[in-house]
């Protein structure tokens, strides 16, 4: 798999998100299990085996942070080419069918934000994987998991540019 990639703003977001859980989250979770397992019988304290599902979840929960980020490789949208669909291209698209327009960001894993103005959406998302490389006026065919959307890019914003 090619390494995903990601902004440092986004990297520290989702080493800070890791560190809070291992150092905050995770021993709160074992101080509740200490005080659980201090009542005695272990086979019926709902809040012992809740506090072990807990701690079990967010383990997980640690373990997919840092796999993500093991996967990213950082990049300044700065460096990236010009007038292309790249990571941080800010890109309008119409829909041929529809004659609508959306406009999204391609951003890497812990930025994506879908209800913002701008959609963040990952460049590995289908959208962003077809439209990579393209330039304004092309026109391209999207597959996507339900349908197919035949799409013009009519903008693209650079990293920063207005």
């Amino acid at each position: 798999m090619a390494p995903q990639p990601i902004t440092r703003e986004g990297f520290e977001k989702i080493k800070a998100e890791i560190k809070h859980l291992e150092d905050v989250v995770m021993p709160e979770i074992a101080e509740k299990i200490a005080e659980a397992r201090a009542e005695g019988d272990l086979k019926e304290n709902a809040e012992y085996h809740g506090q072990r599902d807990e701690q079990g979840r967010v383990a997980a929960k640690i373990s997919q942070l840092k796999s993500r980020l093991k996967d990213c490789q950082i990049l300044d949208k700065a460096d990236m080419p010009k007038g292309v669909v790249t990571f941080g291209s800010t890109v309008t698209i119409k829909d041929l069918d529809m004659d609508e327009e959306e406009t999204y960001e391609f951003v890497g894993p812990g930025e994506e934000d879908y209800d913002g103005p701008i959609m963040k959406i990952l460049t590995t998302s289908p959208i962003a994987t077809a439209l990579m490389g393209m330039k304004v006026g092309e026109k391209v065919s999207i597959e996507l998991p339900r349908t197919t959307m035949d799409v013009e890019i009519v903008k693209i914003v650079d990293h920063g540019s207005t």
